[in-house]
């Protein structure tokens, strides 16, 4: 056997991520009303930064980019050699304009390297809130033991994409890792922190099953005295004919409960205002209860694209830290942490600023490819994917760095508020030549059932053939299956009405 020594060279790409990139990330993912909060709190935890109040009020429909200057990353290793030279840049910087504030200069300057700073995240993945964070932050401001937490949070954790807890009390208890020393959780307490979770999430959440489901729903339904006797009979049928109702077998159902046609329709109208799966996304669709970040509005014929500011401040580095460099000269400490927080705010700065700006030309080219939804509705939403918004010449940035910008975001428009992922879909090729978006040939799905003889209800077969004839869109019956259950609607054998 032999043994020697041997060298091999590879070379590897690895993306590094300083704090400051991080930072940029999260502020690019963060909505309107978070980012105000995030300003806040790092007003309060940077003294050099502070709310920029002599700045000029007026709405200015596109953000300017932020300069290039910042501290350099080896200012440290300046500031060690030659301390007197470190000051004079410190203080170059804050003399610079009267002092560093969030940028109003050229829209050129210094966008190619805040594109540059934001190409070293575009390869990490993105984090969206979900229900769970939801709860678990409702599961927080209880006032809870930390024993009861734990056992929340395992709960929280356990929750299927519905919303549903798939095995028993006894099984989630064995389940549970406690602190060392402390007694195993026992499925009393299971049930009772169940009991939490389901007051803190939508109506339905954390049920067993969907019987269960229908009933906590029903348990949290305003009833009026009028509609009591529909309650009641509603409520017998999901704990009697849960599975007649999801077959449609309503004539079963009239006899067997003595009931008419009629009650039994009324009944079952109710329950279809149910959520059977309260712990899943929603489909994306006009929202008034949400803060837009995009504010798309009618001017003269055409449409203006701007932010919605909400809270956000102009912000600049505090002028009264000019006081402290006199100081700092005698003081390395000082120096070093004016370098720390001047560096830290211009960094926020900046990165707020290529915020607005990424977000505001991602918006713009957007609705410039979808004018038509803008003028005619969702029947003229046009298939759009993210990399297309992002190679255009007006971005030019990576498509992660599109879905990060537009994740979590509204856009208020003439038609109404949508999310701004809501406007990326693929399409279909009618025989015309024209592209038709998914979603609107879901809306046109949801039309024509809409309007169709409840007696008579079309098939998914009649759908297809309807969209051809009339749309001229070839779609398989097995596409259409898909559209419709996307929007929720069940087949024509469950939409069928009795009389």
């Amino acid at each position: 056997m032999k043994l020697g020594l041997s060298h091999n060279l590879r070379l590897e790409q690895r993306l590094v991520q300083s704090p400051q990139m991080i930072q940029a990330m999260q502020i690019l993912q963060l909505p309107t009303l978070d980012l105000a909060e995030r300003i806040e709190q790092e007003l309060g935890e940077n003294p050099c930064l502070e709310v920029d109040e002599e700045a000029p009020r007026e709405e200015r429909p596109e953000p300017e980019a932020p300069p290039e200057e910042s501290i350099a990353p080896e200012a440290e290793d300046q500031q060690q050699a030659d301390p007197d030279r470190y000051l004079q840049q410190l203080e170059a910087m804050l003399e610079e304009s009267g002092e560093i504030r969030a940028p109003r200069g050229s829209r050129a300057a210094g966008e190619e390297e805040s594109d540059r700073r934001l190409e070293a995240l575009n390869n990490t993945p993105e984090r969206a809130s979900s229900l769970t964070d939801e709860l678990l932050s409702q599961l927080y401001s209880q006032d809870l033991s930390e024993r009861a937490l734990r056992i929340g949070e395992h709960l929280v954790g356990s929750l299927d994409a519905r919303g549903y807890l798939e095995r028993s009390a006894e099984e989630l208890a064995a389940e549970i890792e406690m602190s060392r020393g402390d007694a195993p959780a026992t499925p009393a307490e299971v049930r009772e922190l169940i009991a939490v979770v389901r007051e803190l999430g939508p109506p339905g959440i954390a049920a067993y099953d969907l019987r269960e489901c229908l009933l906590l729903q029903l348990d949290a339904l305003e009833i009026s005295a009028e509609e009591r006797e529909l309650y009641r009979f509603a409520r017998s049928l999901v704990v009697r004919h849960l599975d007649d109702i999801l077959h449609n077998r309503r004539p079963k159902i009239a006899r067997e409960s003595g009931r008419s046609i009629d009650e039994v329709n009324r009944a079952i109208e109710l329950l279809s205002r149910l959520d059977t799966r309260p712990g899943a996304p929603g489909v994306a669709e006009p929202n008034a209860n949400v803060s837009p970040d995009v504010i798309v509005e009618e001017v003269d014929g055409g449409y203006e694209i701007r932010l919605d500011r909400g809270g956000i401040p102009e912000l600049r580095i505090s002028p009264a830290y000019r006081q402290l460099l006199e100081e700092a000269r005698k003081n390395p400490e000082v120096l070093e942490y004016l370098r720390r927080k001047i560096d830290a705010a211009k960094w926020f700065i900046d990165a707020v600023h290529q915020r607005q700006l990424t977000l505001y030309k991602i918006a713009k080219e957007l609705f410039s490819r979808q004018r038509d939804f803008l003028d005619h509705g969702i029947s003229q939403l046009h298939p759009l994917r993210m990399q297309e918004v992002a190679e255009a010449p007006s971005v030019g940035v990576h498509i992660s760095t599109v879905s990060r910008a537009i994740a979590g975001k509204y856009a208020q428009t003439p038609r109404g508020i949508f999310p701004l992922k809501w406007f990326f879909s693929g399409g279909t090729t009618s025989e015309s030549g024209q592209v038709a978006s998914q979603k609107s040939i879901k809306q046109r799905i949801a039309d024509l059932l809409a309007v169709e003889d409840k007696k008579h209800p079309l098939s998914d077969d009649e759908i297809a053939a309807v969209l051809e004839k009339e749309d001229g869109l070839r779609i398989a019956r097995r596409t259409v299956t898909k559209y419709r259950k996307a929007l929720h609607i069940p087949s024509s054998t469950q939409r069928r009405i009795f009389e």
